[in-house]
């Protein structure tokens, strides 16, 4: 299996994250890449390569001109105010506030364009975005030339960025710049199968209210996870989407035979829609060990997920995501590879 990745990933390293209450170390890390490629190459999983440029056109399909341009930006308009730390945001437009306006200062405008404190902006936190999107416009454009899969080892992750905001460690949607990729290229019907501990409101967002492209996701329950706002199993699309998102809460504990039947249950709904090609976005912080997660997966059970989303028999693209477990990411993806190459 191809993977792609880029080294700018590494310019991306936030000092830190607000978080229940604390600023603390950012979970993700680039130490997560790294355990990653060393066990894709440990395990022969096939070439490394770099990725294609492909500018903002493709990006600008699934967001905001306006918060592109913000992100492009954002960097150089704190440095103006003399601030040398991370910048994060701290005042968002919640109710009853106006949220149709875009302020004019850099602190307004990180509120803006976020949903939480998780999405620190450093001064290579754009330029290594870009690279991330385009590891996945890449992977996408290599399943579309007949790749069987691919896996676009993108850093940062992406699901939960929306069409204009960044958050949960996501600045660009990695999954959903892909799918549309594939859209735009002729594939008539997309799916994007989202296995992240995380519920992808980024992702349902942006395809929310269209009929050619199927989110399902399954994630721990919103009433007591992050994002606490989206993922409820009611949310099933809007206008012509209606009925082409389907979301699977699962509560905390959830170990590995639950969770492989609700996967059962998104995979066969993604065959029923009659998906030709499929995104997923692979987050394995449904690991037991994880630390800010509350699943009980097993890296055995790893292999058994590659597998059953080998079963779709879909030209495939493998997107990563979350997973902060940094001594046991690299099994655990290696584990999902595997099992999908086997599978």
């Amino acid at each position: 299996m191809l993977t792609i990745h880029s080294d700018d990933h590494r310019l991306h390293h936030g000092a830190g994250e607000f978080y229940r209450g604390r600023i603390v170390p950012c979970f993700e890390m680039p130490a997560r890449v790294e355990q990653i490629l060393a066990s894709v190459a440990g395990r022969g999983l096939g070439p490394v390569v770099a990725p294609v440029r492909h500018g903002r056109a493709p990006v600008e399909r699934v967001h905001a001109a306006d918060y592109v341009d913000f992100l492009a930006s954002a960097w150089d308009e704190w440095c103006a105010l003399g601030e040398i730390g991370d910048a994060l945001p701290y005042a968002w437009p919640a109710r009853d506030l106006r949220a149709d306006r875009v302020p004019a200062h850099i602190d307004g405008k990180l509120g803006f364009y976020s949903i939480d404190a998780a999405v620190p902006i450093t001064a290579g936190t754009w330029a290594a975005v870009q690279a991330s999107a385009d590891c996945a416009l890449t992977g996408a454009a290599a399943v579309l030339g007949g790749e069987r899969a691919a896996f676009a080892l993108c850093r940062p992750p992406g699901h939960h960025a929306g069409p204009r905001a960044m958050g949960g460690f996501c600045y660009l949607n990695n999954a959903a710049i892909a799918a549309q990729a594939m859209r735009d290229a002729g594939v008539a019907k997309v799916a994007v199968l989202d296995v992240d501990y995380h519920h992808g409101n980024g992702t349902q967002a942006i395809f929310y209210d269209r009929a050619d492209v199927f989110f399902a996701s399954l994630h721990g329950d919103p009433a007591v996870e992050y994002p606490f706002f989206a993922g409820f199993a009611d949310e099933t699309g809007s206008g012509a989407g209606q009925g082409c998102t389907l979301n699977l809460p699962l509560p905390w504990g959830t170990a590995a035979g639950a969770y492989l039947a609700a996967l059962d249950t998104g995979c066969a709904a993604i065959a029923a829609f009659g998906a030709q090609a499929l995104v997923v976005s692979l987050g394995v912080d449904t690991f037991a060990g994880d630390p800010i997660s509350h699943f009980k997966l097993a890296s055995a059970d790893f292999t058994r997920i590659g597998a059953r989303v080998a079963a779709l028999g879909l030209p495939t693209l493998f997107v990563m995501e979350g997973g902060y477990a940094v001594g046991d990411i690299g099994t655990n993806v290696a584990n999902v590879l595997e099992g999908f190459a086997h599978g």
